[in-house]
């Protein structure tokens, strides 16, 4: 809990907050391979990652489609789901062993309640996610795939250092080929 409580003080917040918010959050261990969030299913649950990463990702033809690789002191949740209370699009599941601290969508509302500078934070943490699924579409869409990977180096190195190139490829909409082929023309 200590990094939830350092994430919540580097924030802003008092003790007295910090010990009220983390009070609602429980903890919950995944093994390499555990789902967050299945697709089809409706979730009313954030999370902070203590440990580990996990992958969004998507079926499409049979084919897995990563779309975002969240990592520790990061939220995870499955936005549209948890917003609109509708089944998720996209599976959320460990890459490696991983701890959580998950808060329920009633504790959330019940924070912004009791809390006045929770709800700043919780409006600003939903905003940075929405800003960010826009970016990354955005990029996609516009820029090359040797400029997004040049991108992703200065942005989110931590990315290219903890997890496997697999994922990457996917996630930057390129073969594991290509990925290579990149790599090796900028290093």
């Amino acid at each position: 809990m200590e990094k939830l409580k350092a994430y919540f003080i580097q924030a802003g917040f008092s003790e007295i907050d910090v010990e009220k918010i983390t009070n609602v959050f429980h903890f919950k261990q995944f093994n390499k391979g555990d789902f967050f969030i299945k697709e089809g299913k409706i979730t009313n649950q954030l999370a902070f990652i203590d440990e580990g990463s996990f992958q969004y990702y998507s079926l499409s033809k049979g084919e897995e489609r990563t779309t975002y690789i969240a990592l520790q002191n990061s939220f995870v949740a499955s936005l549209l789901s948890y917003l609109r209370e509708i089944p998720s699009r996209e599976n959320i599941r460990a890459l490696t062993k991983a701890t959580l601290w998950i808060i329920d969508k009633k504790n959330v509302v019940k924070l912004q309640n009791e809390v006045p500078a929770f709800k700043e934070f919780y409006i600003g943490l939903i905003e940075w996610q929405i800003c960010c699924i826009d970016k990354s579409k955005f990029d996609l869409l516009t820029l090359t795939a040797d400029e997004r990977y040049k991108k992703l180096m200065e942005e989110e190195p931590e990315i290219l250092q903890q997890i496997p190139l697999q994922y990457i490829a996917s996630m930057m909409g390129i073969t594991q080929r290509h990925l290579s082929r990149l790599r090796k023309n900028i290093c």
